[in-house]
């Protein structure tokens, strides 16, 4: 799966469960601080404006309305709340706006909480990620407390900037207490909701400028809401669509699992080891995140076309013929034949599979690809393919030992391995293997989870 669908997926699922322990105190403890925060700045500012009090009902509740419309960026959203953040902002009393922001916020999470999407325990994290208001805030009451004049145009702009940062900031503690996501990925997760806010602070300052005449003008928050929600309903049920598509993929993948662990266990065994090889390899060669599952059902199903090769040929304990090795090598040609009937992911799977014993000089088959000719993900589970092979016993010979493997892979890097692989494993090897997962984990690997292998030590 693509990394963006597969980390919406956790994070709807996620959103509907408790908190882990630690997730919980982290955010009770920053709900905490922040209201304590907001509560110093409601008793040590001034205000300076007024609003009726209908119109600040008004705007917590549009608030509420408008905030449900997301639109989902991996593992986070971003919401179109800008339309009313600004109003509320440059319109309320300076000194309660930190306090009416988390007001609207839990007042948003209510009807999910009803509806079961969200976990009742998350109401602390809607409180712990009104940080974002406390900047902008600081700004104004430091350079226009007062009515919102066109001529402060400039100061609002720092006020957004502001307010973007104190959402970084956050952001960034977040993730070094709780999460560990791939700083990249942070930080693109980051961008893709800044990037909304910003589209919508010119359209929302706009509409709150107008109102300075009529309060009437906010009302025209509400269709253009109503717009957004028709697009993020779109969006999200494209999601569902490619996340159910995609579980279906994974449901194939564990029943030709199944199927080959039925017909050899050794190759389900090997196959299993393969995936964590390619996986070690892979975080140490820094690969994409969203390209992490074609190579892990690559390496799972590297092997699926021996179903095809007859038992005889597949174990027998003696060297092949030069007949029995033609047929064998058949089994790349086999294995993409049947992921292409499936098609979409897997036919894509099905090309490395194909691939997965070309050698780096080009005298490997079945297309004699050399060099970067052969796809990456087949140049990693080849290379762990053989590691795994020669430090296994066979009917035919006992297994080597690491040293021995590596050596021999080292002898042969540049001519039927890519050197980078071959260097990539060495480490993995020295550092420890990776700890093999059993068929229940392995199917929970299948499931979706990024893998984080643990590794023994090394010994």
């Amino acid at each position: 799966m693509l990394l963006a669908e597969r980390l919406v997926g956790e994070a709807r699922t996620r959103r509907a469960n408790r908190m882990e322990p630690r997730e919980r105190t982290v955010l009770a403890v920053s709900a905490a601080v922040f209201l304590a925060a907001a509560t110093v700045l409601a008793l040590m500012l001034p205000s300076e404006r007024e609003l009726n009090p209908l119109v600040l009902i008004g705007l917590i509740a549009t608030y509420a309305i408008v905030e449900r419309v997301r639109f989902e960026f991996g593992g986070s959203y971003g919401t179109a709340e800008q339309l009313v953040v600004v109003p509320i902002v440059l319109l309320a009393p300076l000194p309660y706006v930190p306090i009416l922001i988390a007001l609207a916020n839990l007042a948003a999470t209510l009807p999910e909480i009803s509806q079961g999407s969200w976990h009742r325990e998350r109401l602390t994290g809607r409180l712990a990620d009104c940080w974002f208001c406390l900047p902008p805030v600081l700004v104004l009451a430091v350079l226009a407390p007062g009515e919102l004049r066109i001529e402060d145009t400039w100061i609002y702009v720092l006020a957004f900037v502001a307010q973007l940062f104190g959402d970084l900031v956050w952001t960034l503690i977040r993730d070094q207490l709780l999460d560990r996501v791939p700083r990249r990925e942070l930080l693109l997760g980051w961008l893709s909701t800044g990037r909304v806010d910003a589209i919508f602070t010119p359209l929302a300052y706009m509409i709150t400028l107008a109102a300075t005449e009529s309060a009437f003008a906010l009302m025209a928050i509400l269709p253009l809401a109503w717009l957004l929600h028709s697009f993020a309903r779109d969006r999200e049920e494209r999601y569902a669509k490619t996340l159910e598509l995609h579980r279906a993929y994974r449901g194939t993948v564990m029943l030709l699992s199944d199927v080959i662990e039925f017909d050899d266990d050794y190759t389900a065994q090997h196959s299993r080891s393969v995936v964590e090889f390619a996986n070690a390899v892979a975080n140490e060669l820094g690969v994409d995140p969203s390209d992490r599952q074609e190579l892990e059902f690559a390496a799972m199903l590297h092997d699926v076309g021996k179903i095809t090769i007859p038992k005889e040929i597949l174990n027998k304990p003696a060297e092949l013929t030069t007949q029995e090795f033609e047929l064998m090598k058949q089994h790349t040609i086999e294995g993409q034949f049947m992921l292409d009937r499936i098609g979409g992911l897997l036919g894509r799977v099905g090309e490395i599979v194909r691939s997965c014993h070309e050698r780096w000089d080009g005298t490997g088959y079945p297309d004699g690809l050399r060099g970067e000719q052969i796809p990456f993900p087949s140049r990693i589970v080849f290379c762990c393919d053989a590691y795994h092979a020669m430090t296994s016993d066979r009917v035919y010979r006992s297994a080597m030992s690491k040293e021995a493997a590596l050596a021999e892979l080292a002898a042969h890097s540049g001519t039927q391995f890519d050197p980078v692989v071959v260097a990539a494993l060495a480490k993995v090897v020295q550092h420890g293997e990776p700890v093999v997962n059993v068929a229940d984990e392995v199917r929970a690997v299948l499931a979706g989870a990024p893998i984080r292998p643990e590794l023994s030590a090394s010994g």
